[in-house]
């Protein structure tokens, strides 16, 4: 697979060989989930997957924007956006794999969420009397 982006064409590859279909039957798989997720989207369905995440649709509504530029107000049609919540086991997964390359580049692990709420203070160091 590339090393920077998935394609297509690298998830029918993995179907290939993980699953072990002809090539073309690998392709037509992955072109009919994908289907799948994109009908369920365009009708406004939830799409969740075990493990990974889930995908929905949310509306927004018309709001004012700002051309950053000129500071003209602009207004700002609504519109459907795609959001995607990952699952805590993809959470997890991917702060795993984090954890090990910091370790493999020998940077100290990253402090959990909880251990950095409170932090500790130094002792106070004795007044010197003169």
């Amino acid at each position: 697979m590339s090393e920077t982006t998935v394609t297509r064409a690298d998830l029918a590859e993995a179907v290939y060989q993980e699953v072990g279909l002809s090539r073309n039957d690998s392709a037509t798989l992955v072109e009919t989930v994908l289907g799948e997720i994109v009908d369920a989207l365009t009708q406004g369905q939830t799409v969740k997957i075990s493990s990974f995440g889930s995908f929905s649709v949310r509306q927004k509504g018309q709001r004012v924007g700002r051309n950053p530029k000129t500071g003209e107000e602009v207004p700002i049609l609504p519109r459907r956006v795609l959001v995607f919540r990952a699952s805590h086991v993809l959470k997890n997964r991917i702060n795993r794999s984090m954890t090990k390359a910091q370790a493999a580049l020998g940077a100290p692990p990253a402090a959990s969420p909880a251990a950095s709420a409170t932090p500790t203070l130094p002792p106070k160091a004795p007044l010197a009397k003169g």
